[in-house]
């Protein structure tokens, strides 16, 4: 069973109204841009090897099992015991050990990450 932690992403903002924006994957890092309103965007990065799944809201709500752990309208978690990432080559996980899961849920979908790295925030203009 799936236990989440929710994390501070440093905004408070209606995650529900919110939608993934944008995204740049590299073999080193990733980032993804969250729509704040028409002129700002939350930007998630990590600057390590990431695996990531990107659902949308459906696709989500049909995955099996109770989650605890999570928030009304609360955007980011860290995630442990969730299929997704138990799913997931044992050997990746050892070469980059330690690794966490981490979830960026919105009103139209979700980001899946899992990566050493801690992920960082930052508020960026939505035109960048």
């Amino acid at each position: 069973m799936p236990t989440h932690y929710p994390l501070d992403a440093g905004v408070s903002f209606d995650c529900s109204g919110s939608d993934l924006r944008a995204m740049k994957w590299t073999p080193r890092s990733l980032s993804a841009d969250f729509v704040l309103n028409n002129e700002k965007a939350l930007r998630v990065r990590f600057d390590e090897q990431t695996i990531v799944r990107v659902l949308d809201e459906f696709a989500l709500s049909t995955e099996q099992g109770t989650k605890t752990g999570l928030v009304p309208r609360h955007f980011a978690y860290r995630v442990e015991g969730s299929a997704f990432a138990d799913a997931q080559s044992e050997t990746w996980k050892f070469v980059n050990n330690p690794v966490c899961h981490y979830q960026f849920i919105t009103g139209w979908g979700c980001l899946d990450v899992l990566s050493k790295a801690v992920p960082t925030f930052e508020i960026v203009d939505a035109n960048d």
